[in-house]
């Protein structure tokens, strides 16, 4: 499969309803990652400076715009009846699809009685200009174009979220590792990497803005920069944003491990604002299983960078993914898999059962696992991430951390996290105590009634993609599993 491969044919209806203009709302629904949340802001952030209003909840809108997901079967079958239910929540609304679904199916999308305008993971910034061109032809459009060409990180506004707490930096997007079982580098292409000067104006702005944390994110993180002329990669960017007068803390997403080089590691030790959580995924602990997928480490190659990194940062919390059931994996290697997660202490740990993705080389494989089975290990699976959790977070009890703030009750009872992601929450403020604050940094000497030792999020089972209302700059649509 090529990149952008699908229908591309353009479907116009005979009875095209033209929909009219009037009340300057727009009500947004986001399907999968943290990526597409970030980015429904984004789009959010357009029609604000248009003069619209955007809803969050159910309402009369003028436009509705729907984010789609991709990342399995379901996950497309997921974004075609949200589609359906928003045309006949909205019967009278322009109705625009965008997003990875709308990315690899444009001619399937339009198809859909009701849809206006599809618009894929590119053009984001174009959207109310192509809405008018819409408007003014009195006939659907998608206007989708080839992914695999894209050379350039698309800019879209700085967002302006309620939050003062975390705020979302996204420095990149595509991918071009092609793991047997994503169809992500087919949605959004090759890697692209902003441009280095405009991440750190960015992060300036939300720092002035009043933001404490900012979270460094992308499609393929660790591969910033790759694509640039200059001499820049994720290490140095990074030592950049830790130079922004007033930066509390910068938080790294997830990052691949053969991206953590000697230079990016030492940068992150030596930083005194870069978080000591890092997410490094794994998605098996089966050499067997690994190749397979097209993974380009050894478990003994991951086992060395957890133990580079813990030599470095004493503390570090290393969370991952792994996926269970994947084609062809036999019991041994399941064993193998476990005894290897086991070994490795993570702090927490999300488990995607396999979900199997026409369009991917895994699909075809030979070998696919019954439901039942997958279902078997990943509660396995699951129970050795909760044992992990609990330990990491009960080798901080009795110690001192900082937590800032992000929710606060009207008591003052409060909730936060602390710089390595352990959940902790607060009691309410007594008589005469200080108030409390969204992005109020705290120092709390943690005890178990203060940790949110209870939480549970670990088990993401793929074969449904969650829907989000666009909401504060950052939230992502997965419960966290670990450590908070």
């Amino acid at each position: 499969m090529r990149y952008g491969e699908g229908e591309r044919e353009s479907y116009v209806s005979d009875n095209y309803i033209i929909k009219p203009e009037g009340t300057r709302t727009v009500r947004l629904v986001t399907l999968g990652c943290k990526v597409n949340q970030t980015e429904s802001e984004a789009v959010a952030q357009i029609f604000r400076d248009a003069g619209y209003q955007v809803r969050r909840e159910d309402g009369p809108a003028e436009v509705v715009v729907i984010n789609t997901c991709t990342v399995t079967n379901s996950g497309d079958s997921k974004s075609r009846q949200t589609i359906r239910r928003m045309i006949k929540a909205y019967p009278g609304s322009f109705v625009i699809v965008m997003g990875c679904y709308a990315q690899t199916s444009p001619g399937e999308v339009l198809k859909i009685e009701g849809v206006d305008l599809v618009v894929g993971t590119q053009d984001r910034g174009r959207i109310l200009e192509l809405m008018e061109a819409v408007r003014a032809a009195r006939k659907p459009r998608s206007a989708v174009h080839d992914i695999g060409s894209a050379k350039d990180f698309e800019e879209l506004p700085l967002l302006e979220g309620e939050s003062r707490t975390r705020a979302t930096l996204k420095i990149e997007d595509g991918c071009n590792q092609f793991c047997t079982y994503c169809i992500i580098p087919y949605a959004r292409g090759p890697v692209r990497s902003r441009r280095p000067e405009n991440v750190l104006a960015e992060a300036r702005k939300l720092v002035s803005a009043g933001y404490k944390e900012i979270v460094v994110t992308g499609i393929h993180t660790g591969a910033y920069g790759r694509d640039l002329t200059e001499n820049w990669d994720l290490a140095r960017l990074v030592e950049g944003l830790g130079e922004i007068p007033g930066l509390r803390r910068l938080r790294l997403s997830s990052i691949e491990p053969v991206e953590f080089t000697s230079g990016l590691i030492e940068t992150i030790r030596e930083s005194k604002v870069v978080c000591r959580h890092l997410h490094i995924p794994l998605q098996s602990g089966s050499e067997t299983v690994l190749r397979r997928m097209h993974r380009p480490y050894t478990p003994a190659d991951y086992k060395r960078l957890l133990e580079r990194l813990r030599e470095a940062m004493p503390g570090l919390a290393i969370t991952t993914d792994v996926i269970v059931g994947f084609p062809g994996e036999t019991e041994e290697d399941w064993q193998e898999a476990l005894t290897f997660v086991e070994s490795c202490g993570f702090a927490g740990i999300h488990v995607f059962p396999y979900s199997r993705r026409e369009g991917t080389p895994a699909a075809r494989y030979p070998g696919q696992i019954s439901h039942r089975v997958k279902q078997r290990r990943a509660r396995e699976m699951l129970a050795l991430a909760r044992a992990g959790r609990e330990r990491y977070k009960r080798a901080f009890v009795g110690k001192t951390v900082e937590v800032l703030l992000e929710t606060v009750d009207a008591d003052g009872s409060a909730f936060g996290h602390s710089g390595n992601y352990l959940g902790v929450r607060l009691p309410p403020v007594p008589a005469g105590g200080s108030r409390r604050f969204p992005g109020m940094p705290v120092e709390v000497a943690l005890a178990e009634e203060n940790l949110d030792l209870d939480g549970s999020g670990e088990y993401l089972d793929l074969d449904g993609c969650e829907e989000n209302s666009a909401g504060s700059a950052g939230a992502g649509i997965a419960r966290v599993s670990a450590p908070g």
